[in-house]
């Protein structure tokens, strides 16, 4: 199978994978999901990530039905039927199947759903020469109403964000807060570079605790590069060296153009440069040493 999806435990190819037009997470949205990416057909960094989904399932009062172990196994089995030199690795868990109510006792069992499918690679001129994102005028949901650090199947937010810089002809969204500072892409975290170090906002700020962007602080610390959480505003890409974007897929990015704004040179900076080769080090090492179930 090119595609493989597991569906409460049951694997099938991508065209015959069903979930019941009852589950809570389609009628209301109601559930969270995680991606990883392989190297060696590894899952990398899997404890971050099932981490940080019992956190997003525990902000929604939503049961976790299984140990990493065991979900590990589930995977381990789903990739078995998938094509694909790597893998993207998508898992959601939804309230699962009920009434229509918002009482979260209608729904017994929650849904878990595994998709596995062939790894899309990032073009290589994206590392060699840059990106450009679209600051859009979409705002990133308030912590108050829909907390952007649950990772939430309802991406209404990033996907109204994500298409206005689609229009501007953009390969990412930066978003603001409902304070005007700049928070995050909608499909990655976003890094600023100056004078040597690297400045991402705070975690209060209103962004999702990313998994690379946790790990490029890691890494950061390792080649002596100082790095910040601070708050962010439009006027700092302004005076910016470097900016790059970090997302699990795609690694670490860099930025070179802000719609019409250039950063820095317009080219790949050095700083970003030695996180990438760091990061790419680490993700080999990986793939040599894997995981036990």
């Amino acid at each position: 199978m090119a595609v493989a999806v597991s569906v409460n435990g049951r694997i099938t190819d991508g065209d015959h994978a069903v979930v019941s037009v009852f589950d809570n997470g389609f009628v209301f949205g109601e559930g969270v999901y995680e991606v990883l990416r392989t190297y060696g057909h590894q899952p990398f960094l899997y404890d971050e990530h099932i981490e940080r989904l019992r956190h997003s399932a525990g902000m929604l009062g939503l049961p976790v039905p299984f140990t990493n172990d065991e979900l590990l196994a589930q995977i381990r089995a789903v990739q078995a039927h998938a094509e694909g030199k790597e893998h993207y690795i998508r898992i959601l868990l939804t309230r699962g199947v009920g009434e229509f109510s918002y009482d979260p006792a209608s729904c017994p069992t929650p849904t878990v759903v595994i998709i596995v499918k062939p790894l899309a690679e990032t073009p290589d001129s994206w590392y060699e020469a840059g990106t450009r994102v679209s600051l859009v005028s979409v705002t990133r949901n308030h912590p108050g109403s829909v907390n952007p650090r649950i990772k939430s199947n309802n991406l209404l937010n990033n996907a109204l964000a994500m298409q206005e810089a689609i229009r501007k002809s953009s390969v990412e969204a930066l978003m603001k807060n409902y304070r005007g500072e700049l928070v995050e892409c909608c499909q990655s975290n976003f890094f600023v570079v100056r004078d040597g170090a690297i400045h991402t906002a705070p975690l209060d700020a209103g962004l999702l605790a990313g998994i690379t962007r946790a790990f490029v602080h890691t890494l950061a610390g390792e080649l002596g590069i100082p790095s910040y959480e601070r708050t962010l505003y439009e006027a700092d890409l302004d005076t910016a060296d470097e900016t790059f974007t970090t997302n699990t897929t795609r690694e670490i990015v860099p930025v070179v153009r802000i719609d019409d704004r250039v950063i820095g040179s317009g080219t790949p900076g050095p700083v970003t440069r030695r996180l990438i080769a760091a990061f790419r080090r680490h993700a080999a090492a990986t793939s040599l040493h894997p995981a036990q179930a």
